[in-house]
C-alpha cells in the first residue's frame, strides 16, 4: 500500500497529544508523501481551507463542540477533500454517515495506508462501475485467499483445485477487476466487504 503522490492531510482536533501522534503516524507511513497540517481550533480549520490546498481532513466528529460536516462542506464548496472521522470515543455510527472513512485512535500503520489508498484511488466512478457481482463466488473466495497471504498451492488444497485452475482463476481477477497487485486486491476486498480490514492486518 505505497503512493508516491503528495498528499496535504489536515488534522482538525483540541488535544495536542492525540494531534501529534496523527501526524507522527503519517509521517512516517513508508512510500508515502505526506505534509500534514495542524489545526486546534475551528478558526484556524476554516483559515486553514480558505488559504490553501486540502486533500484530506481528518477531523475529530466532536471537534469544536460538534462537527457540522455537512455545513462546513457548503461553506468550503471550492475544496474536494476526503474527510476521515477521528474516532477518541464512541459515537453512534448513524452521526458518521456522512463522512468518507473512519479512523480510530488505535487504528495501526498499515490500518491507515489501507484507508488512504482506498479514499485516494479506488472510489467507483459512473463511467467505471466496480461491482463484485461481475466475479464468479469461486473468484471472490480467491481473492479472499490471496489477500489473506495464502501461496497458489495453499488455495488449491483450501478449494481443492489444481494450481493451475487457481492461476487461471487470477488471471481472470486481474482481467476482469484490471488490478494486478495483492494491495489493490486487498483494497477491493475492503471496499466490497469480501473481507474485514482486521482479518489481513499484517498481511500487506
Amino acid at each position: 500500500m505505497k503512493s508516491s503522490e503528495s498528499l496535504r492531510v489536515v488534522i482538525a482536533e483540541t488535544s495536542i497529544i492525540v494531534r501529534s501522534g496523527v501526524v507522527n503516524l503519517l509521517r512516517h507511513l513508508p512510500g508515502w508523501n505526506i505534509h500534514p497540517v495542524e489545526v486546534g481550533t475551528m478558526e484556524m480549520l476554516d483559515e486553514c481551507f480558505r488559504m490553501q490546498r486540502a486533500d484530506v481532513l481528518i477531523v475529530n466528529p466532536a471537534f469544536g463542540g460538534w462537527f457540522d460536516l455537512l455545513s462546513f462542506k457548503e461553506a468550503h464548496p471550492a475544496v474536494h477533500a476526503k474527510y476521515i472521522a477521528l474516532l477518541c470515543s464512541v459515537i453512534d455510527a448513524s452521526l458518521l454517515k456522512d463522512y468518507d472513512e473512519r479512523m480510530s485512535i488505535y487504528e495501526t500503520a498499515e490500518g491507515v495506508a489501507v484507508k488512504l489508498n482506498a479514499l485516494q484511488h479506488v472510489a467507483p466512478t459512473e463511467e467505471q462501475p466496480v461491482e463484485p457481482e461481475a466475479l464468479s463466488q469461486r473468484e471472490r473466495e480467491i481473492i479472499v485467499c490471496v489477500v489473506k497471504g495464502m501461496t497458489n498451492k495453499a488455495i488449491a488444497d483450501k478449494l481443492f483445485l489444481s494450481i493451475h485452475t487457481v492461476i487461471t482463476h487470477r488471471r481472470n481477477i486481474a482481467r476482469k477487476l484490471q488490478i494486478h497487485s495483492p494491495a489493490g486486491l486487498a483494497i477491493y476486498a475492503i471496499v466490497n466487504k469480501l473481507v474485514k480490514l482486521q482479518d489481513i492486518e499484517g498481511k500487506l
